[in-house]
């Protein structure tokens, strides 16, 4: 079901929320490189990436609190928010795919989902429509990844600290893509609806 939002949307650009998802935006490079450091040669930087994901997570949580708490909510913020979620997961998926700790068939099932969703919101704008708001379902999913890539890049330490990680990383990653998928079923349905009614209204 979608998440109703009741307050104001306003077209403001400098705001607190949105400079938050601005900097997320900003560590996604600043992330890739330090995961992909020791495949070029570079030392293993995996603590330093980890702190910018963590750092990503909690302003990922606090652009859209703060948003609703200030009445901040933004045309801009809209667009921002999830396509810093999206960068960080694909970014993510890169990285974790080019050092072997990801196995290609995962990255390619979400990879393929993010097509999915590229096609419906390429028919939405189509006809006019922008694209829905996130849902909680999509939230949740984003979530578990984002809980899930963490892990999985510690599990490529070694000690019980890496098996441990391992556990849990690919728990969250099977919760997480189960979520994602479900969540881009339904946002295409719901694209659907809104395109036959469309259809039908003319």
């Amino acid at each position: 079901m979608e998440v109703q939002e009741t307050r104001v949307q306003t077209d403001r650009i400098w705001t607190i929320p949105n400079l938050l998802s601005m900097a997320r935006l900003l560590g996604v490079p600043v992330f890739l490189w330090l995961v992909l450091s020791p495949v070029f040669g570079g030392p293993k930087m995996d603590g330093w990436a980890l702190l910018v994901l963590a750092a990503s997570g909690v302003t990922d949580y606090l652009d859209g609190k703060l948003a609703r708490r200030w009445n901040q909510i933004s045309a801009l913020g809209r667009i921002l928010d999830p396509a810093a979620d999206r960068l960080y997961i694909l970014s993510t998926l890169v990285g974790l795919t080019w050092r072997e700790i990801l196995p290609l068939w995962l990255t390619a099932l979400l990879l393929a989902r993010e097509l999915m969703l590229l096609v419906a919101v390429w028919l939405l704008d189509r006809h006019g429509y922008a694209p829905p708001q996130v849902n909680f379902l999509g939230k949740a999913a984003t979530f578990n990844l984002m809980y899930a890539f963490p892990l999985l890049l510690l599990s490529d330490s070694s000690g019980w600290l890496g098996s441990l990680a391992a556990i849990f990383g690919w728990a969250f990653a099977g919760w997480g893509t189960a979520l994602y998928w479900w969540a881009g079923i339904l946002y295409v349905v719901q694209v659907r609806r809104l395109l036959t009614a469309d259809a039908t209204a003319d």
